[in-house]
C-alpha cells in the first residue's frame, strides 16, 4: 500500500469544496434533549472556582467553563493562558459563546466573541460524590477549522449509555487560531505561529487533568475523538509533543492522520498576505497591528488553513512522525464514511458551475482529463458513468476512494502507517457504511444520492445534531456505535459484550463496516479492495 499522497491535482479539485462548507461543526444548535431540569442543580468545585450546572433524564451537565485566560487584547494570537479563579459559584447552565467565525449555507452561527475558550462537561447522574472514576472523552468539534463550538453536541447519549464523562470544548478558529506570521512567529520563539488553536485544545485538556475527576471522571482514562477538522485535530495531538500525556487514547473521525498541513514558511507566507488585506503590513509593529484589527476584517481576509508544521507544538508532518514512531503510544481508532464526498463534490466551483447546467458524461470526462491527463482514460475504465445513478455521483464515487484527506485510500494509507514498526499502535478501523442516513446537505441534483455523506454518522452518537430523526434499525446502529465508542473510552478496545466482534487492524480487510442490517448490518470488510486503492496507488 502506498503511503506517500496522491496526485496533487486531485487534492486540488476538492480543496475549495472543503473550506467552503462548514462540516460537523457550522451546524444548527441542538440543544441536548430531555426533561425540564431538576430544581436542584449540581455545584462542583473546579480549581478555578465553583460552578453550578443542570440535571435532566439521569444526566447532569455544566456549560460554559472558562478553561483559559479570554485570549483578546495583547492575548490575541498568543498561546492560551491561564484562566483567571473566581470567587462564588460560577453560572454554567448555559453556553459560553462560540468563537469569531460567520454564517454559511450549513452554519447559521455569526459570532465576533473573542472571549470563548469555554467547555461543557457531561456526566451520568449520582456523580456529585466521587462515586467512581469514570472513563472521559473529550470531542474536538469539526467545522473546517473555521466554523463550530462544544456546545451544539448533545452528549447525553455516550454519557448515559456508555457510562462516561464527555467535555465538549471550544477552540480559537480561523486567523485567530491558525494564522501564523513573521512578527507573531518571532515574539513566540520557538512555539511560532499558527498552533493558537491546537495550544487550545491542550489547555483544555490540562483543565481536564486538573479537574475532571471532581465530576466523577478519571484523569488517567481520558480519550480525544473528533470528526473532519475534528479527526485532524486527533491525529495533530498525537504527534504534538507538548500534547504527550493529556491523553490515553484517540479516535479520529473522517480525517486521514497522514495528511499533511502547510509548513511554517507556507503559512506565513499566508500571514503576510492577510496583513497586507488588513491594512497593517507596513505598520511599524505588524504584530501589534494585527492584534488591534478588528474581529470582523480578519474573518474578511482569512482564506483558510488548518495546523501549521514547523513551531514546538507540531515540528514536523503528522504522516512523518508516526512512520518514525515518534508519537503517542496509546490506542488508536480511526475511520471515515464510504461516500465521504458526496458533501464536498457538488461545492468545488468548477463542478458546481457545471452542474447548474446539468453535469453530462462529457462534463465528467472533461473534469477527470483535467485532474489526471493522460491516465483519465483508466480512471473512466475504473469508474465509467453509466455504473452510477448520473455522471455526478460517479464524479463523487472518484473523489471519495481516493484524492483528499477524507477519502477511503487516504485513509487506508493512515492505518497501515499506525499500525506498522517502529512504533505500532493497537489500531481499529472502521467505516460508516449506511447509506439512509440522513445528509448533512441534501442537494437538489437529480439522480445524486448522498448515501454515507462526510458527517452522516454523527447524530448516531450525538442524537438531534442534524437530520429527521434515526428510525428504529439506525437506533440499533448507534446503540451499537456508541457502545463501541465508550468501550474503547475504558479499555482502548472497542470489544466488549452483545456487540460484534471487531478486530484490530493488521490489513485493509480488518475495517470494521457499520451499517443496518438490513443493509449489510456490522462486520469486516475490505475497504482497500472495494474503493480500488491498489489501482490508485499505480498513478502517478
Amino acid at each position: 500500500m502506498r503511503t506517500t499522497p496522491p496526485r496533487p491535482a486531485l487534492r486540488s479539485l476538492l480543496a475549495l469544496g472543503l473550506g467552503a462548507v462548514l462540516t460537523a461543526g457550522a451546524l444548527a444548535t441542538a440543544a441536548p434533549a430531555g426533561a425540564a431540569p431538576d430544581p436542584a442543580p449540581l455545584v462542583v468545585q473546579t480549581t478555578a472556582g465553583a460552578v453550578e450546572g443542570t440535571s435532566a433524564d439521569g444526566y447532569r451537565l455544566f456549560q460554559g467553563i472558562p478553561f483559559a485566560a479570554p485570549p483578546v487584547g495583547e492575548l490575541r494570537f498568543r498561546p492560551p493562558a491561564p484562566v483567571e479563579p473566581w470567587e462564588g459559584v460560577r453560572d454554567a447552565t448555559t453556553p459560553g459563546s462560540a468563537c469569531p467565525q460567520e454564517p454559511s449555507a450549513s452554519n447559521p452561527v455569526t459570532s465576533l466573541e473573542e472571549d470563548c475558550l469555554y467547555l461543557n462537561v457531561t456526566t451520568p447522574s449520582g456523580l456529585d460524590t466521587p462515586r467512581r472514576d469514570l472513563p472521559v472523552m473529550v470531542w474536538i468539534h469539526g467545522g473546517s477549522w473555521q466554523t463550530g463550538s462544544g456546545d451544539r453536541y448533545d452528549a447525553s447519549k455516550l454519557a448515559l449509555e456508555g457510562d462516561v464523562v464527555v467535555v465538549t470544548v471550544n477552540y480559537r478558529l480561523g486567523a485567530l487560531g491558525f494564522m501564523a506570521q513573521e512578527d507573531l512567529s518571532r515574539e513566540n520563539g520557538n512555539v511560532a505561529s499558527g498552533s493558537a488553536g491546537l495550544l487550545d485544545q491542550q489547555a483544555a485538556l490540562r483543565w481536564v487533568e486538573r479537574n475532571i475527576r471532581a465530576f466523577g471522571g478519571n484523569p488517567g482514562r481520558v480519550t480525544i475523538f473528533g470528526e473532519s477538522a475534528g479527526g485532524s485535530a486527533v491525529c495533530a495531538q498525537l504527534t504534538s509533543p507538548s500534547a504527550r500525556g493529556l491523553f490515553d487514547r484517540a479516535i479520529a473521525q473522517s480525517y486521514s492522520c497522514t495528511a499533511p498541513y502547510d509548513t511554517l514558511e507556507t503559512a506565513e507566507a499566508k500571514g503576510a498576505r492577510v496583513a497586507e488585506a488588513v491594512d497593517c503590513a507596513t505598520a511599524d509593529d505588524v504584530a501589534a497591528c494585527l492584534r488591534a484589527t478588528p474581529v470582523q476584517q480578519l474573518l474578511d481576509a482569512w482564506p483558510g488553513g488548518a495546523f501549521v508544521v514547523g513551531g514546538s507544538a507540531l515540528p514536523v508532518q503528522p504522516a512523518e512522525a508516526i512512520a518514525a514512531g515518534d508519537h503517542a503510544r496509546v490506542p488508536v481508532m480511526h475511520g471515515n464514511l464510504s461516500d465521504e464526498n458526496t458533501l464536498f463534490t457538488p461545492l468545488n466551483p468548477t463542478v458546481a458551475r457545471l452542474a447548474a447546467d446539468g453535469f453530462t458524461e462529457a462534463d465528467y470526462t472533461t473534469v477527470l482529463t483535467g485532474v489526471f491527463g493522460d491516465d483519465a482514460d483508466e480512471v473512466l475504465a475504473r469508474y465509467p458513468a453509466g455504473a452510477y445513478p448520473s455522471p455526478l455521483r460517479a464524479l463523487a464515487a472518484v473523489n471519495s476512494d481516493a484524492g483528499s484527506a477524507l477519502a477511503t485510500c487516504e485513509h487506508v494509507d493512515a492505518y497501515d502507517t499506525l499500525a506498522r514498526p517502529p512504533v505500532p499502535a493497537p489500531v481499529f478501523a472502521y467505516q460508516f457504511r449506511d447509506r439512509t442516513a440522513d445528509p448533512l446537505v441534501d442537494f437538489p441534483y437529480p439522480d445524486y444520492p448522498e448515501d454515507a455523506q462526510h458527517a452522516a454518522e454523527l447524530p448516531y452518537l450525538f442524537p438531534g445534531l442534524f437530520g429527521n430523526g434515526l428510525t428504529a434499525e439506525q437506533e440499533r446502529l448507534a446503540t451499537t456505535m456508541v457502545r463501541y465508542w465508550t468501550n474503547f473510552a475504558a479499555h482502548g478496545n472497542p470489544n466488549g459484550r452483545d456487540v460484534p466482534s471487531w478486530t484490530r487492524y493488521r490489513a485493509s480487510k480488518d475495517v470494521q463496516g457499520l451499517d443496518i442490517a438490513s443493509r449489510g448490518g456490522i462486520g469486516p470488510v475490505d475497504v482497500a479492495a472495494e474503493a480500488n486503492c491498489a489501482f490508485w496507488s499505480t498513478l502517478s
